[in-house]
């Protein structure tokens, strides 16, 4: 049987996976003991990273989520590969460029939404067809909102607009997974380590004005993190989830 557990841990999918979070996610999963699939943009990434774990423990499988069907292959692609889907870190995501928002092209708006929360859904969907269907039936959901789920940075608005939106999506899903044994939840997620945010310890905008550096956290703990949400049973479920750098600038006023 498939599971939710370190003890019985089953199949994973978790998108974004090459680098940053996802990454740091699928090898903290792989070392608790799932399969995992890996989705992502980055396909020599992807292979690399599934090189490592082996065959038998992880598929690489590149994958645009804004594209509905390319969603859909991936779902069919982990099930077909490894028999059922127990668990999904809904990770991918990016932001457009920190300009004042008025100045931001429609297409750059419709970018953002299409892969924070367009196809955030659509992973949710395919998520719950294969969990509703499988036997046993169930699995977990866990969706990556952001610190910007909360608050915003300056010059973020289609990133925090998409942010703020997930929420309301984990909610949503949530409730409407209760009567399949589908648990969805979030991480919010603030300042971690990576190539993505090595420019914040340089020093970034704040609130005021000024510019400043901010500290960071490692991007392992991260990992951790969501492996901790997905070994609860499916009859417990950490609804929302905030993990940042201790001394950040977000608790407080700027």
């Amino acid at each position: 049987m498939a599971g939710n557990g370190s003890d019985r841990a089953g199949v994973a999918i978790v998108t974004g996976a090459g680098t940053g979070i996802g990454r740091a996610a699928a090898l903290a999963l792989l070392a608790d003991g799932w399969r995992v699939v890996l989705a992502g943009r980055r396909q020599t990434l992807l292979e690399e990273l599934a090189a490592q774990a082996g065959a038998d423990r992880a598929l690489a499988l590149p994958t645009d989520v804004s594209d509905p069907k390319a969603v859909a292959r991936l779902f069919a692609g982990a099930r077909d590969a490894f028999g059922r889907v127990d668990l999904l870190f809904n990770n991918a995501g990016m932001g457009a460029p920190p300009v004042p928002l008025e100045e931001l092209s429609p297409e750059q708006w419709r970018q953002v939404v299409d892969v924070n929360l367009s196809g955030m859904f659509y992973c949710v969907q395919e998520a719950f067809r294969i969990m509703k269907a499988q036997d046993p039936r169930g699995g977990r959901i866990i969706n990556n909102g952001s610190i910007s789920a909360h608050a915003p940075r300056p010059h973020s608005a289609p990133y925090t607009a998409t942010k703020h939106a997930v929420t309301g999506l984990t909610k949503s899903a949530s409730l409407d997974g209760r009567a399949y044994d589908i648990a969805v939840g979030q991480i919010d997620i603030g300042n971690a380590a990576s190539e993505l945010t090595a420019r914040m310890a340089r020093g970034v905008p704040q609130a005021d004005g000024r510019i400043a550096p901010e500290p960071l956290m490692d991007v392992d703990q991260v990992g951790r993190a969501v492996a901790q949400m997905a070994a609860l049973p499916l009859e417990s479920n950490i609804q929302f989830m905030t993990i940042m750098a201790t001394k950040m600038p977000f608790v407080g006023r700027g």
